[in-house]
């Protein structure tokens, strides 16, 4: 027989396939020391059209969580998509108004690099909620440059068409500007700089010693591009940096110690593992209303139905945005306190906060806190979106969400909360005070 090697929607099927085997009740005699499992699958960069098929699959099999077992899914399954609605972008940028309003910067005047372009999930995103003035774009479709700042508008077209910088119209160039497309080659540039290849240029502009901007916001690109060997690039020839606030958006584009180093030359520079949350975030709240709603309630409530938005979808969609940026400020506003106090850099003061997120948060959920009705009511009212609360109310929340996703909620809430308000070294007396506060 000939091998034929299964495409990916093909594989992912019979992975999804696989897992449902695994927590599904009618196949707990055949496990040992089965027990029913709360499964969600979230999409990351090039996953996302696989997340309804996982959904609708889920549902035929009879998964009874099936409402929350993929997120970012289509409308018609009542999901909520984080490229939609920009989901991480929104939680990106907010670190970006941070700063700005930190050192009273008027956004509209800030110069900006990015990589991602305006095909991109995070790409198309940034150049349609930000409002400053853009000077180069490096994506799959090549480079785009121009002193003067991008001509927005055109930008925002590509943004919402999500096609990449390759279409950009060169008659909106300034006569220093340039476009360069990865196919590109033997291009003289308005400098005089002759391009080789379209493709190593695009590789490479990031570092370019023509690039300088105030903001650099990596939103797409290859992992590791700024690292240990190449990040004394960005500090010109006086030890000045390049950029002077880096917010990253794309996972793992600089390494840490490349972080460290930049940082110690003067950027403020805030790490993925704090600014890209905002899909984590968001998929946390498309779960609970699939685990809150009976289908039926779901259905009508959380379902596009021949293009028509409910009101308590939108409504709800609109509180997730406003959550995703709350959290998103509150973690930037613990960092810039702890670094003025300090004076660490903002890359280990993320991995601190973190790691005391999580030591917080194990220490509650080995406590008995849980059982305190009260405490749970109130965490999870912090927690839950008012209009869910306000549709069915807490009772019926409590009593549909299960227990162990409950305590999950708690504990999370109670550890995130608790350490934006005290840091990273709070003391006991720090930790009694802010429970009584739930109650």
């Amino acid at each position: 027989t000939k091998d034929v090697r299964p495409d990916a929607t093909s594989a992912f099927r019979d992975y999804v396939d696989g897992l449902l085997d695994l927590i599904l009740p009618e196949h707990k005699a055949e496990i040992r020391n089965y027990d029913e499992e709360i499964l969600f699958l979230g999409p990351d960069e090039g996953t996302a059209d696989l997340m309804d098929s996982a959904c609708e699959r889920a549902r035929d099999r009879g998964y009874r969580y099936w409402k929350g077992f993929t997120t970012g899914k289509a409308a018609y399954l009542g999901g909520v998509s984080h490229i939609d609605y920009g989901m991480t972008t929104n939680g990106i940028h907010e670190y970006v108004l941070g700063i700005l309003e930190k050192l009273a910067i008027d956004e509209a005047t800030v110069t900006k690099v990015q990589t991602g372009g305006p095909d991109g999930d995070l790409g198309s995103n940034e150049i349609l909620i930000s409002k400053d003035k853009t000077i180069a774009i490096i994506d799959g479709g090549g480079v785009l440059y121009d002193p003067l700042g991008l001509d927005r508008a055109e930008l925002s077209r590509l943004a919402a068409a999500r096609i990449d910088s390759g279409h950009f119209d060169e008659k909106k160039l300034s006569a220093q500007g340039f476009k360069v497309r990865v196919s590109d080659r033997n291009i003289t540039l308005p400098d005089g700089t002759l391009v080789v290849s379209g493709a190593g240029l695009r590789n490479s502009f990031h570092l370019d010693a023509r690039v300088k901007a105030d903001l650099f916001v990596p939103c797409g690109g290859r992992p590791k591009s700024i690292d240990g060997t190449n990040w004394q690039t960005l500090i010109d020839a006086n030890g000045t940096p390049k950029y002077r606030f880096i917010v990253e958006g794309a996972n793992l584009f600089i390494t840490q110690d490349a972080r460290i180093a930049l940082e110690r030359k003067g950027v403020l520079l805030f790490k993925d593992s704090s600014t890209n949350k905002g899909g984590v975030t968001s998929s946390s709240l498309e779960v609970l209303s699939g685990l809150a709603f009976t289908d039926e309630e779901f259905n009508e409530h959380m379902v596009l139905h021949d293009g028509k938005e409910p009101l308590f979808r939108k409504k709800y969609i609109e509180e997730i945005v406003a959550v995703v940026r709350a959290k998103s400020r509150a973690e930037f506003e613990v960092l810039w306190r702890l670094h003025a106090e300090t004076k660490r850099p903002v890359s280990e003061l993320s991995d601190a906060l973190s790691a005391k997120i999580n030591e917080v948060t194990t220490a509650i959920s080995r406590s008995d806190l849980f059982a305190d009705g009260t405490l749970r009511a109130a965490v999870l009212a912090r927690h839950i979106p008012a209009s869910l609360v306000s549709r069915i109310g807490m009772k019926a929340i409590m009593e549909r969400v299960p227990e162990n996703y409950q305590k999950a909620i708690v504990a999370r809430t109670i550890a995130s909360t608790f350490v934006y308000t005290y840091g990273i070294a709070p003391g006991y007396e720090d930790y009694r005070a802010y429970l009584a506060s739930f109650r």
